[in-house]
């Protein structure tokens, strides 16, 4: 049998240790809690559409351009077919509807990551969250885009079905487009 005051040392250690725990489990809780916080969105001022994804905004007493997350839009040299086999500048109409969305600004813009190309990856909305229109979520849905992830594919059946912007005829899915393009561009840009 141990002397009670080995007994009683080793029981203080024993509620240290499981204070010591407990601390440290809400502090990893705190940390976890605010790393996962969504980043306030950025009230940005607009400059320019440059496709039906991509924009310019200043950020930072900067320009930056920004590629909307969740699409892939039709280019803006690319050209679609209508159901009577009509061609029509579809990439010309997709810059338009987003300049029409986005309309004077300014956007509120939860920017993320940025692509290999220097562009930064975000959602805009037309107003603060909740209110206000999503620009990505809108473009695939008026059939301007073709969605890129989950969140996107309704309403991209839905543009489907009513057979809205690029869905009223054959087009050549953005990234096909561009892989086609992007050869004959570097062959002129050869000679």
């Amino acid at each position: 049998m141990l002397p009670r005051s080995c007994l009683s040392t080793r029981l203080r250690w024993r509620r240290r240790l499981r204070s010591l725990a407990a601390l440290s489990l809400l502090a990893a809780m705190a940390v976890a809690l605010w790393v996962g916080q969504p980043v306030p969105p950025a009230t940005v001022p607009f400059v320019h559409v440059i496709d039906g994804d991509s924009l310019t905004v200043t950020h930072g007493g900067a320009a930056r351009t920004i590629r909307l997350t969740g699409l892939d839009a039709v280019e803006y040299r690319q050209d679609c077919a209508r159901a009577d086999g009509s061609r029509w500048p579809c990439g010309h109409d997709a810059r338009a509807a987003l300049v029409k969305l986005a309309g004077a600004g300014p956007l509120f813009c939860a920017l993320a990551a940025t692509d290999k190309y220097g562009r930064t990856l975000a959602t805009c909305r037309t107003r603060p969250e909740p209110d206000g229109v999503d620009l990505s979520v809108e473009m695939v849905r008026q059939g301007w885009a073709v969605a890129t992830d989950d969140v996107h594919l309704p309403g991209e059946g839905e543009a489907q079905s009513a057979r809205r912007g690029i869905w009223q005829g054959d087009f050549d899915w953005p990234a096909n487009w561009r892989m086609a393009h992007a050869r004959t561009a570097t062959a002129l840009a050869d000679h």
